[in-house]
């Protein structure tokens, strides 16, 4: 019976170090929330580009029901770069960083709204909260090198 105790606690004893060491090594997350002007778009000629109006800035080809924005390219300086993951307060889920703005743009973010124009025009022009990961670049903001 003491045999069995002993391994009973070398078990549970390894178990608590495996989890202590793996989930220590675990990366923090560091999270950057920006308040920015959020509009919608879509995937029309009058309001993107003739020949291919879903192509992104990036090369993608947007499809309706994708949930991706485009950023204004400050906001790529700051981090929030091609295919960052984007929480939008007041929307459910993730968005994903697909295209960018005329230049003219700052602190803005358009959200992806397929093929859609009513939905975009309801949505017109808010002040929302952005949250993303802060990942480290030499050329972001945020940088710690």
């Amino acid at each position: 019976m003491k045999t069995k105790t002993r391994i009973a606690k070398l078990e549970i004893f390894l178990l608590l170090t495996a989890f202590i060491l793996f989930g220590s090594c675990a990366e923090p997350e560091n999270k950057v929330t920006l308040t920015v002007t959020a509009t919608a778009y879509n995937a029309v000629e009058h309001q993107t580009k003739k020949g291919n109006p879903g192509l992104a800035a990036w090369g993608d080809q947007l499809e309706p029901g994708e949930k991706a924005i485009a950023v204004s390219r400050d906001l790529i300086h700051l981090g929030l770069d091609y295919n960052e993951e984007v929480e939008i307060e007041g929307l459910e889920g993730t968005y994903i960083v697909k295209d960018k703005m005329n230049r003219r743009w700052e602190k803005k973010i358009d959200i992806y709204m397929g093929l859609d124009e009513e939905a975009a025009k309801e949505w017109g022009k808010k002040t929302v909260t952005i949250t993303f990961n802060k990942i480290d670049r030499p050329d972001d903001q945020f940088s710690s090198e």
